[in-house]
This record gives structure tokens, sequence and C-alpha cells, in this order.
């Protein structure tokens, strides 16, 4: 099988932790690159925002994205168990990972991502809102499914505890 592109849209909530972690323990094999997307609020503004707003960040090794000055440049603040998770998958099963920046809508700019890339798959999670919400507030990962390049995985966060 060839290696593939998969792009894992992260913003560090548990949603998409449990995306990550769902890749990697059943789509990432040996030889894939993983591609972790950020999408930024467009009224952050970290000091490379004017030279890659139109086109996102260049691709950021996993190396250098663990430094704490390049993540910064960038307005991001890495989680260190993603940071764990990407660095033990790269060394067990050969995984390129790299990351990219956008500013913007994370519906549009996760699209933007799908096509710039050239994904082979795009792997969101899903806060699970329901109905009502949904229509409100819309759904990121239902939009992004409806209207992607590429085939989309949507991953259920954890679930909610239960209140007595």
């Amino acid at each position: 099988m060839a290696a593939r592109v998969v792009g894992i849209g992260m913003d560090y909530s548990a949603t998409s932790k449990s995306a990550l972690t769902w890749a990697v323990d059943n789509l990432i094999d040996g030889g894939d690159q993983i591609v972790i997307i950020h999408v930024l609020s467009p009224s952050s503004d970290p000091p490379t925002k004017q030279l890659f707003q139109d086109t996102g960040s260049p691709l950021i090794p996993l190396v250098e994205f663990r430094e704490i000055n390049v993540s910064r440049q960038y307005g991001l603040t890495p989680d260190p168990e993603v940071l764990d998770l990407l660095d033990t998958i790269s060394r067990t099963k050969q995984v390129r990972v790299v990351a990219k920046v956008y500013w913007g809508d994370p519906r549009e700019k996760l699209l933007d991502a799908a096509e710039q890339l050239k994904l082979d798959t795009l792997v969101v999670g899903s806060r699970g809102l329901g109905p009502i919400k949904r229509v409100l507030l819309g759904s990121v990962s239902s939009y992004v499914v409806q209207n992607a390049s590429c085939p989309v995985t949507v991953v259920k966060g954890p679930p909610k505890p239960i209140k007595s």
C-alpha cells in the first residue's frame, strides 16, 4: 500500500485528541505522513500571521514544532500529551509528522488544507452538538464532511459524564 497523507484537525480539545488517538490506533501505517492542522482565530496575531495568512504556514517538522519558540511564532501552545503521542508514532511506525497553521474559519481552512495538501483522508473530532445547537452554531465536522475533496472521518469525543 502506498504511503498516504493523513490530515488531523487539532485544537487540543478532548475531541481533537480523541480524533488523533483514533487515527493513530486505526488508520496510520508505516511510511504515512501525518499533517496536524491547526486553525486559529483570525483575531490571533502571532508574528508570522502576516506572512502566511492566505496560504497557511509552511509545513513545520515535528522536531521544530516541539521547540517552544517555533510554536509561539505561530501563536500555538502545544500540548505535551499530543507531542508525546506524535513522537511515539513517528518512531514506532516510521511516520513523518508535520504541522500546518491556518488563520480563519475552521470550516473553510480545513477544506483548504484538504486541497492544498492533497490529503488522502482527513480526521476531525466532533463536539457532539445536539440537533438544535448544530443548526444554531453550525457544525464544523458536518460542513467538512459535506464539502471536503477527500474522505473525512469524524471521531466523537469522550463520553460526557452522567449527572446524578
